[in-house]
Formats: structure tokens, sequence, C-alpha cells
């Protein structure tokens, strides 16, 4: 174990993921003061002074409910328990210990894990401070009084749980993880992939869309190499997005492709390509993210019907913007494809971080603009030098005596020469053009 692990525990609409957020330093769960908006574990980072530890937030505990989706969220809720060093469970203090407190108390003495109370929305005043105390009867000791929403408390909170909880242990061998963002369209198949690369029941599935509303950070090891994968909520068409908690997912969803190096865009071998695949697909492209296009339900698809090339090739013609990207083949609920899929991800991995030497660059560049020159307004174009500046994704910055007229399909054919002179399987190749500086380019090509 590299960190401690608290999970945040509590009946629905506490306040356990506006903690969560504070403890983590942003806003990745979806906060809303609607009852269930948590449905699956969401992990996050914590770090107080020269402690870390890993947050857990789980949806809102419902013991004796029988409907099926809060069954699974209770399901979810247990297995965050078990995998947890310390448990933070939260109460609001204006409502005191409720039933559904006391019976959430019974079974997580049960569990027998840790437990410090956090009693949440104690806002200011004496009288709130008492009422805090009510919650000694849980059997947990003496409560902490917080307020999640404006910060107070929470550092007395994060001293009592790091008390609690065991040392922090060395970090493992194997290097730092690749980051995966899963993305998709509703109801694709998304979490059930998740699952499938975990090995287990570790994001919760359902067959309405929409099931999925937190990005949930997963960390697994696969073949000995770290990974954090990323699912993340459906997205729809913007104007089919009405409801503000689902907008809220969406931007969240397109944020997770920030802190990811690697997208995995999800498409439904049943349905094939839709328009909304490829406006999706482009939000990978646009964040500079590596991508592979994992064509998933592919049991679904008769045998014999069609020929994997030709799925390829449909879809390198639908979505000609990611033609560099690979395409794998998966069933998410037999496993198949996962073995080829993780492959498939470290090669783009290793290719969005690879950095080619100006050198090689120049000459590269170099040729290109000698198999096809071009003139801007009666004046060749020419190059000073050309060098990769930065990778994740692989940046050019080439500099040369015409920078701001250069059309965008003359800047695509030199990425696509870079791209056929050092590959970059899966990661898009962005060029910077600059001025060039001192003394006067000469010719075509790089001077020598």
């Amino acid at each position: 174990m590299l960190r401690p692990i608290v999970a945040i525990v509590g009946r629905p609409n506490v306040g356990k993921s506006t903690l969560f957020n504070r403890l983590v330093g942003r806003r990745q769960a979806l906060v809303r003061d609607v009852p269930g908006v948590t449905r699956d574990r969401l992990y996050g980072a914590v770090a107080f002074e020269r402690w870390q530890a890993t947050a857990v937030d789980t949806g809102g505990f419902d013991p004796d409910s029988d409907e099926p989706l809060v069954e699974a969220v209770r399901l979810q809720v247990m297995v965050a328990v078990e995998e947890a060093d310390v448990v933070v469970f939260v109460v609001d203090a204006r409502d005191g210990a409720t039933a559904l407190d006391l019976e959430i108390a019974r079974i997580l003495r049960r569990a027998g894990r840790p437990v410090v109370v956090a009693a949440n929305k104690v806002d200011g005043g004496q009288g709130q401070e008492g009422a805090a105390a009510e919650f000694f009867r849980l059997g947990f000791g003496e409560p902490v009084a917080i307020s999640a929403e404006h910060g107070r408390g929470v550092a007395e909170l994060l001293e009592v749980v790091r008390a609690r909880a065991p040392e922090t242990s060395p970090p493992e061998a194997g290097g730092d993880p690749v980051h995966l963002a899963v993305i998709g369209r509703p109801n694709v198949g998304k979490s059930s992939l998740v699952n499938a690369m975990v090995g287990a029941e570790r994001v919760l599935v359902d067959e309405r869309p929409g099931t999925t509303r937190d990005a949930v950070d997963t960390r697994i090891t696969y073949r000995g190499r770290p990974y954090v994968l990323v699912d993340t909520a459906g997205i729809r068409r913007k104007g089919k997005v009405d409801e503000p908690l689902e907008k809220l997912a969406v931007v969240m969803a397109l944020k997770s492709l920030e802190r990811c190096q690697v997208v995995l865009v999800v498409v439904d071998a049943s349905e094939g390509v839709t328009a909304q695949d490829a406006h999706i697909a482009g939000y990978s492209r646009d964040a500079g993210r590596a991508a592979v296009l994992v064509v998933n339900k592919w049991d679904l698809v008769p045998p014999g019907m069609v020929r994997k090339a030709e799925v390829i090739g449909q879809i390198h013609d639908r979505l000609t913007f990611l033609d560099y990207a690979p395409v794998c083949f998966t069933s998410a609920t037999r496993g198949d494809g996962v073995a080829d899929l993780f492959d498939a991800v470290d090669g783009v991995a290793a290719e969005a971080r690879r950095r080619v030497p100006a050198a090689a660059v120049s000459e590269a560049v170099g040729q290109a603009l000698a198999r096809r020159p071009i003139s801007i307004r009666g004046v060749p174009l020419t190059m000073q030098s050309a060098a990769q500046v930065s990778s994740n994704p692989p940046t050019f910055a080439l500099r040369v005596n015409k920078p701001d007229e250069i059309h965008f399909s003359y800047e695509r054919y030199l990425a696509k020469a870079l791209r056929r002179a050092f590959g970059f399987s899966g990661s898009p190749i962005r060029l910077s053009f600059r001025k060039a500086v001192g003394r006067r380019p000469r010719g075509r090509g790089a001077r020598r």
C-alpha cells in the first residue's frame, strides 16, 4: 500500500462530496443539494503537511433500501469500507443523530475499521458546537465539528485521521502510472470496459444511460505496470443536455482529459460510428491527448458479417482527424481484447513521451519543404530551424520567414511528414511557427 486509504461514508446529502473536494483541493466530485448525486466510488489524493493519503468519496448510504440502483450503491460503499484504513463517518450536525445514522454506525462497528465522526455543517456558534456532541452516542469517540463548505475544522479532522491511520509506505517500483480517460456516448459500455480492465466490479454498472456522473479514478497494476483509469459520464449532444446535473457531469468528463495522458474513445460496435462519436473523439484531439479507439460490444456483431480491417477503414474514414490512433476490439462483458488494449495504451503512451533530436527534425522538415515548396504572396517559404520543444503531445517549433501566413492545409502536410518520419502513433502532432531571427534563411529547407 502506497498511502493509507480514507473512506468517506454517510447517509445521503450530509456533505460527503463537499468534504472530499475540500480534502483533495479541487472540485473533482459533483456537489448539488440533491440526495444521491454520488453513486460510484471516487478517489483523490490528500496532502496534509507532510502526510499523504487517498480519499474515497462514496454514494449516500441507505442500508435498508431494496431499489436496485441504491442496492448497488450500498455494495460500492461496503467495498470502500473494506479497503479503507480509516473511515470518516459524515453526519449532519443540524439534524442530529438520525435513525439511519445509528444503523450506519452499527454496520461500521461490525466492519472493524477505525472510524472518525465528522459532524458537518457547523458553520459557527456555540449552539452548533454543542449539537455536535450528540454524536458521542454513535460509539466512535469524540466527533470533530467541521464545515466542509467553508473549511472550518477540516485541518483538525485530518489531524485525528492521521493519528488513526497506518504509516505511509514507500512507493512501489514500476514508475509513474499512465493516466487513462475513458470517454464516449452514454451506454456504449464504458463502465463495463473499466470493470473488465480492472478485473472486478470496481465501478457501478447499470443498463440505464447516465449511471456514471462523477469521474471515477481507479488505480490498478496490470502485468507489473501501474495505471489510473478514469471512467467518465456519457457525453451527449449539447442540445440534449437539459438537466443541470448532467451538464456538470459533461464538463467534468471533459476536464478529466486535462489530467490524463491517453484517452480511450469507446464506440458501440453494434451501432457503428455516429456523428456524436466523432464529436466526442474530437475532444481528445483538441486536448492534445494520445488516443486509442475502442470498438466495444464486438461480441454483438455476427461472426463473418464484417472483417475487422473493414471496420478499421470505416472508422478512419469517419474519424479522419484520428487516423493516427490504433483501433482495438473488445467485449467488456466477456473480457475479450483487454490484453491487446493495454498493449495499445502502452504503445501510444510511450510514443507521446518520445523526443526526437533537433537535427533529425530539421532534416525531416527540410525534406518536406523541398518535396512540396510553396510561396506566400510570391515569397518562397523558408525555414531557419526546427526542433521538438515538448511531448505529450509532441510539439515542434519551426522558425520560418512567414510564420503567420501558413495555410492550415500546409501545416497539416508538415505534421504528416513528421509522423511519416518519426511515428508518434496515437498522438496528435502540434506545430508552432515562429519568426526566423538573426541571419536570413537561405533557400528552401534547413540552413546548413
